[in-house]
């Protein structure tokens, strides 16, 4: 008997065929359990490879599980190849915490791109947070030598575009300029997803439609809100991704929807603890993922981009 057809190749869908390497948490949201479950809500079919599998995230004062290795991860993409199941529309990498594993980032890139030369590699390049670092050191200069000009998309926050690019990011100008410096090593797509300047926190993104061309650049101003949440920024690469390919010349547009979404379900987490009597203020908060899928397949678009001139 011949075997079946893979469905979401022979019918592939409208969206996508998307491998995400991520971590992944027994309880919680983070990483692929923060982003497989809103892209395959918005159409795609994905395909997690969890880096990690952890009891919980590390914010939690203990936790347990196991690290996949580079070896570990190039076993599972030999046993895909050899079943045919190696082509992709869209890779999405999140947090990676070694050198040896990002190293093999890299041969899977060019891997699946043998395969379908047109693959979108959408790059969170997880490296620190407000002027702290949590990879090791040596993990920057990967990004920026030989992972930056491979992506297709980029969505660093302030510090990550300031270590990818040497630049302070200390006004709005040389946010823009980051995202040129980005655009020349290789992405043709920048967002960086949160910069606070004078206490304003906004999101900058950009553009270049072809390579030599001005970037199109836009900003979307973000209401803080007093609390902190894990896994928002695997939540919002994922939107990025899934809107930016339904909307690929408006990355303006794109950009909306995905913070509009994430405003949605952040306003919705913070309203539940309050209501389970939880001062949300006093730790991190698992987001409620789950309960705003109606906001993440139609999210109401409350918060606009600015058009840079």
């Amino acid at each position: 008997m011949s075997k079946p057809p893979v469905l979401s190749l022979a019918l592939p869908s409208d969206t996508g065929r998307v491998l995400s390497i991520q971590s992944h948490t027994v309880q919680g949201y983070v990483g692929n359990k923060s982003a497989v479950f809103p892209l395959q809500l918005l159409g795609y079919d994905v395909d997690p490879i969890n880096s990690v599998q952890f009891s919980n995230h590390t914010g939690y004062p203990t936790f347990k599980g196991q690290v996949l290795n580079g070896e570990q991860l190039w076993d599972l993409i030999e046993g895909l190849e050899a079943n045919d199941l190696l082509f992709y529309t869209h890779l999405l990498t999140g947090y990676i915490g070694s050198v040896s594993f990002l190293n093999t980032i890299l041969e899977v890139i060019n891997k699946l791109r043998s395969i379908n030369p047109n693959l979108t590699y959408v790059c969170d390049p997880v490296m620190g947070d407000e002027g702290k670092l949590y990879v090791p050191e040596e993990l920057v200069h990967v990004y920026r030598e030989k992972v930056v000009p491979l992506a297709s998309m980029l969505t660093p926050n302030q510090f990550e575009a300031e270590k990818l690019t040497g630049l302070r990011i200390n006004s709005e100008e040389d946010g823009r300029e980051a995202c040129a410096i980005l655009h020349a090593a290789g992405p043709s797509k920048v967002v960086i997803t949160s910069i606070t300047i004078g206490g304003i926190l906004l999101l900058i993104g950009s553009h270049q439609k072809e390579k030599g061309l001005k970037p199109e650049q836009f900003k979307i101003l973000i209401h803080k809100l007093p609390a902190y949440f894990t896994g928002t920024g695997d939540l919002m690469t994922a939107l990025l991704l899934g809107w930016s390919n339904k909307y690929p010349d408006n990355l303006d547009k794109a950009a909306e929807l995905a913070v509009s979404t994430l405003q949605a379900l952040l306003r919705r987490t913070l309203d539940d603890y309050k209501q389970a009597g939880y001062d949300p203020t006093s730790s991190s908060l698992e987001i409620r993922l789950i309960q705003s899928q109606d906001e993440i397949r139609n999210p109401n678009v409350e918060l606009k981009a600015e058009r840079y001139s």
